[in-house]
């Protein structure tokens, strides 16, 4: 009996420890769950965010790129010369030779000109097909980001374990902040409003030729936009509670960070963000 004794309190020792790390481990299964849940939701979330930004920038730039491709049509028939015109000027110079015959006297046909577009016309066009080829450039990255989306999802879904699909939601998330994928994002928008103003200035030096006072329209209809959007990009740098901003306002964030901060004692808070500038001056004591 002392024997028998002696041996289930070795295997109930022996067996304590298991019974400890089983413990421990669904514990840790558990914390990990939870931490998997809350990654996913905060990952989905922001794929979809983005997705949907990027679906309303297709429909915009398809729509924005083929009401320009109208304007082009039209005025890039300025930079060749006018098969009417030539034509016009062949039967004037027939019509003059046939007189001159009639009378018995000698024509001489003019020098011939070499055309040359005007230099609105050069302006207009060059400033059109800049525009156009942002437009579809936006739109070109607006797709791509889409399927680096979906690809981001399908890859954090490929293991069902907590713990490994834990360490593959965290190295997914901080590849996107090493190579800025938040930036490309904000790029898109960037490009579109690029070429919005490439497309206003464009007007402008296509009306010019036609008729002074549309021209004087659309540079002030040009100027209240560029006012709107510079005031629109500025105001969230001096009250960080404003809701509206564009995608430059991050640019002059930084930079303007970078400003008031001098080089010589520059810390963390000169490099942190307008979210993360927000963020601490939503936390601090009134």
């Amino acid at each position: 009996m002392p024997d028998e004794e002696k041996g289930s309190s070795v295997q109930t020792s022996e067996e304590a420890p298991d019974l400890r790390n089983s413990e421990e481990e669904a514990a840790a299964a558990k914390l990990w769950a939870v931490y998997v849940s809350e990654a996913e939701k905060y990952d989905k979330a922001l794929v979809e965010s983005w997705k949907s930004d990027m679906e309303g920038m297709l429909i915009f730039a398809g729509l924005f790129s083929a009401s320009l491709t109208a304007f082009i049509i039209e005025s890039y028939k300025t930079l060749t010369p006018n098969s009417g015109d030539s034509t016009v000027q062949l039967l004037t110079q027939i019509s003059q030779q046939l007189a001159a015959a009639a009378n018995g006297t000698t024509f001489t046909p003019p020098p011939s000109t070499v055309f040359r577009a005007p230099s609105t016309s050069l302006v207009c066009n060059a400033l059109w097909f800049i525009s156009l080829g942002l437009s579809l450039t936006c739109a070109l990255i607006a797709t791509l980001l889409e399927q680096w989306a979906r690809d981001f999802l399908h890859r954090a879904d490929m293991c069902s374990a907590p713990v490994i699909r834990a360490r593959i939601f965290a190295y997914l998330y901080y590849g996107l902040k090493r190579f800025n994928m938040h930036m490309v994002v904000e790029i898109i928008p960037l490009l579109l409003h690029a070429s919005l103003v490439f497309f206003f200035a464009g007007l402008v030096a296509f009306l010019i030729p036609i008729n002074i006072a549309m021209t004087g329209v659309a540079t002030a209809l040009l100027t209240i936009v560029a006012a709107v959007y510079s005031f629109l990009t500025l105001i969230p740098l001096r009250y960080l509670d404003c809701p509206y901003r564009t995608p430059l306002s991050g640019a002059f964030w930084r930079l303007f960070r970078h400003w008031q901060t001098p080089l010589s004692n520059s810390d963390s808070s000169s490099m942190e963000t307008m979210v993360e500038a927000m963020s601490r001056r939503a936390t601090e004591p009134s």
